[in-house]
């Protein structure tokens, strides 16, 4: 197990709208209280997005901050390279919709990168408050907990699996269908969601689980954490 960590927060200029970048500070933080020295790396838009980073993450915006994201993923394609490498990539929101096929943006169809299988349309009515669901990933059982805020519906298609099944709130899409009650992708090393709070202050679990994979250990093997005002956060959201 490496005994440094480098997390590549991509594209904070324009993807950092919701506070999302506190995804890559609790990933330091809880890295470092286990002994690992870890570093956040930023890469604004004026940088080449490298494909050496142990980890990356990436969050919300709107629709000319996603316009503008997408076109840098395109012509900079080290996240790409390092997906293919199997390096594992956080994305919220906007974040995750520039990941897949297409997005809407001011009523225009928008290409995304494409690593993701998905893609995402206008609803009728805006997404807008606690969103709560249970787990459908390998090595998470507890509630996943979050603030969704999203007009766009996101469709997988089949290489892309749901994160966690719907409890509270509407997740992907209020659409009909057979992927409809869910929240999040997962595919690859990519996990992608809709919950702001940021997700892996509210979510533990998913943190480690992301640590874990930059690690490239089980989650299991990481030194366990007593923080009961995370605890505590968690138990007043899920309430």
């Amino acid at each position: 197990m490496t005994n440094t960590l480098t997390i590549g927060l991509l594209l904070p200029d324009v993807l950092g709208t919701y506070g999302d970048d506190g995804n890559a500070l609790v990933l330091r933080q809880r890295a470092r209280m286990r002994g690992i020295d870890t570093h956040i790396r930023p890469i604004p838009l004026t940088e080449d997005i490298p494909s050496d980073c142990d980890i990356y993450t990436l969050g919300g915006g709107e629709d000319s901050a996603q316009i503008i994201a997408a076109s840098r993923l395109q012509a900079s394609p080290g996240l790409q390279r390092a997906i293919d490498a199997g390096r594992p990539v956080f994305a919220v929101c906007a974040g995750m919709q520039v990941l897949g096929h297409s997005f809407t943006a001011h009523g225009e169809e928008v290409a995304g990168i494409g690593v993701l299988d998905v893609r995402t349309s206008p609803m009728s009515e805006r997404a807008i408050g606690e969103v709560q669901s249970h787990p459908l990933l390998d090595g998470l059982s507890a509630p996943l907990t979050g603030f969704e805020n999203h007009m766009g519906g996101t469709t997988l298609g089949p290489d892309a699996s749901p994160l966690g099944q719907v409890k509270r709130g509407v997740g992907n899409n209020v659409g009909a269908g057979s992927r409809a009650g869910v929240e999040g992708v997962v595919q690859g090393s990519v996990i992608a969601t809709y919950m702001h709070g940021p997700a892996l202050a509210r979510n533990p679990e998913l943190a480690d689980l992301l640590l874990a994979r930059a690690l490239g250990i089980h989650a299991q093997e990481l030194t366990p954490l007593a923080l009961p005002e995370v605890d505590q956060l968690r138990k007043e959201r899920l309430r």
